[in-house]
């Protein structure tokens, strides 16, 4: 029989794997032109917001990567931390968690606290630049990552429907109507290009 002292060194191996694997780390590239999902997960929101703007959530549940990535290029205006509680990400009252919101000059990004997700952690600050599926934080143990996309999206270039499973910096969450299809670089992940819809 295991010792106290080996049956603790076996608990605390275990727990090291499973941190490992929670925050793995996995390449990415993304299924074609457009907006990609900023987290894996399942779409948990879709809805206009008071302005007008389409807001898309994805809730992350503890076997998700929770890896998060930028949905188009842009430039980093405001990286803000909201206090707030810890409940469950996918419960409504979660409108009050803890947070970090993201701004650029187009979209807006909100990494959300879950029940078990104490620490919220952005890797990019004002100023920086951020090409389509760079990775700029992360969230430990559950969570949720809401997207408000630029102004010119409307709810009908919105590829996902609520309940869909999706994965970062990968999955392709809205195309643009008029979107060209060859204007996006040959190196894929950076390079995003919005065709005139005039």
């Amino acid at each position: 029989m295991l010792g106290l002292s080996s049956l603790w060194g076996v608990l605390g191996f275990a727990l090291a794997g499973f941190v490992v694997w929670f925050h793995r780390d996995p390449d990415r590239a993304p299924n074609g032109p457009g907006v990609v999902t900023p987290a894996d997960g399942k779409v948990s929101v879709i809805r206009e917001e008071d302005d007008g703007r389409i807001r898309v959530g994805v809730f992350m549940n503890v076997h998700n990567v929770h890896v998060n990535r930028a949905p188009l290029d842009g430039t980093v205006e405001d990286v803000t931390h909201e206090p707030g509680g810890h409940r469950p990400a996918f419960d409504k009252e979660s409108e009050h968690n803890e947070r970090v919101r993201i701004e650029t000059g187009e979209w807006t990004l909100v990494l959300i606290a879950g029940a078990f997700a104490r620490r919220i952690h952005p890797y990019v600050a004002a100023g920086d630049e951020l090409a389509r599926g760079d990775r700029l934080g992360h969230i430990s143990f559950g969570s949720r990552v809401d997207l408000v996309l630029p102004e010119q999206y409307d709810r009908d270039d919105v590829t996902v429907e609520s309940g869909e499973k999706v994965q970062a910096g990968e999955t392709v969450l809205a195309r643009r109507t008029g979107y060209d299809e060859d204007e996006v670089g040959s190196s894929g992940v950076g390079e995003t290009a919005l065709a005139d819809a005039e």
